[in-house]
């Protein structure tokens, strides 16, 4: 993150200009500078959790939500032995979907253990996930929601539908929220469903530029770290 720079909150919209200045840098320093998370439920609920600013320990529960996609990636984890909660980094993980790091590293795309039937039930032996940096109206940090592999598929169908017509992810405002479905065993689960709210005007592309380069450069720095990865994420 660049020092020495100011910041500037407007309210109108998502014209909100963020850089981390030496103010910033004072009240974060010594301490986590990770990102809140925004949580999709197990068992086919359709309510995300957000974060609570008054108590932590009691996170809002929300039907629908809006946000600018700053950033998105892959993010790949496998752990030899079974996840059990622990904080222990995943054996290999990638931020890129192209190459892994750790055991056994290399290609994805050429690895064995991202192929269907290697895992548990018929699923993968490592995990394809998608994190999403995600801005919300009127506030000034991102949050992040980490896609589970059941709405990957729907999430790059929205990306395409964008693309389609020469808009990108963070020239929009996106409306996210949640399905219940079930799979071909019988297992419900919760899917993300995303569609437009508005397009940006320019001054809130502007006022967004330098906070979606910080972004991208955080996520750039964390790809060869495997423990970036964080336990809530798996």
């Amino acid at each position: 993150m660049k020092e020495n720079m100011e910041l500037m909150i407007t309210n109108e919209g998502y014209s909100i200009n963020l850089n981390l200045g030496n103010d910033i840098q004072g009240e974060l320093a010594g301490l986590d500078s990770g990102f809140d998370r925004i949580k999709i439920p197990t068992g086919g609920g359709t309510s995300f959790e957000v974060p609570n600013l008054e108590n932590s320990d009691d996170p809002i529960t929300v039907k629908e939500f809006s946000a600018v996609i700053l950033h998105h990636h892959p993010l790949f984890t496998y752990y030899e032995n079974k996840y059990n909660g622990s904080s222990n980094p995943p054996n290999c993980c990638s931020f890129d979907g192209v190459n892994g790091n750790g055991t056994p590293g290399g290609k994805c795309r050429f690895c064995k253990l991202n192929v269907f039937g290697s895992g548990e039930n018929g699923s993968k032996a490592c995990k394809n996930k998608h994190r999403l940096y995600l801005l919300r109206e009127n506030e000034i940090f991102p949050v992040v929601l980490i896609l589970p592999s059941s709405s990957i598929q729907e999430f790059s169908r929205y990306v395409r539908r964008l693309l389609g017509v020469g808009k990108k992810s963070d020239s929009v405002v996106t409306k996210l929220s949640l399905k219940k479905a079930v799979n071909k065993t019988g297992i419900a689960f919760s899917m993300v469903h995303f569609s437009v709210v508005r397009d940006l005007s320019q001054p809130e592309k502007d006022g967004l530029r330098e906070l979606i380069l910080q972004i991208k450069s955080h996520a750039n720095e964390g790809k060869n770290e495997s423990q970036e990865v964080e336990t809530n994420e798996l």
